[in-house]
């Protein structure tokens, strides 16, 4: 497990948008822009499932995913991969589905996607990009 640094939790934090990409068993690649997304802890991000189907079948056959982290007001650039679990009864699941619901009832709040951090990368252009920062 990699645990995010001062600086990579508030480009989490500021980050507008999260690409989520997943890869299928095959190593058919998919991206999907994700906004119910949370940093629970310095090595753990909970992603909502409201309209996942790509997606959700990656990690159902391979349970690894990517997040791509970046914005105007981030003040950097990282990606962060880690292995994702899918659940989808718990108290954790049931903590996530009242935060999305609490937002809206329109969102159906299917799963949850629990992703552990287990590397990060800088993606800011340069000499260093795409170095291992974690």
């Amino acid at each position: 497990m990699a645990r995010l640094n001062e600086k990579m939790k508030e480009i989490f934090e500021k980050a507008p948008v999260y690409p989520l990409a997943t890869a299928s068993k095959a190593g058919e690649p998919n991206v999907a822009p994700m906004k119910s997304v949370w940093l629970v802890d310095d090595e753990t991000v909970w992603v909502a499932d409201n309209f996942m189907k790509k997606t959700l079948a990656n990690l159902e056959e391979n349970p690894r995913a990517a997040i791509y982290l970046w914005g105007p007001e981030t003040g950097g650039c990282i990606q962060v991969k880690g292995d994702a679990k899918i659940l989808t009864s718990g108290p954790e699941y049931e903590k996530m589905r009242a935060e999305v619901k609490a937002k809206s009832e329109k969102y159906p709040a299917k799963s949850l996607i629990v992703i552990t951090i287990t590397e990060v990368y800088t993606c800011a252009p340069g000499a260093g990009a795409g170095d291992e920062l974690l």
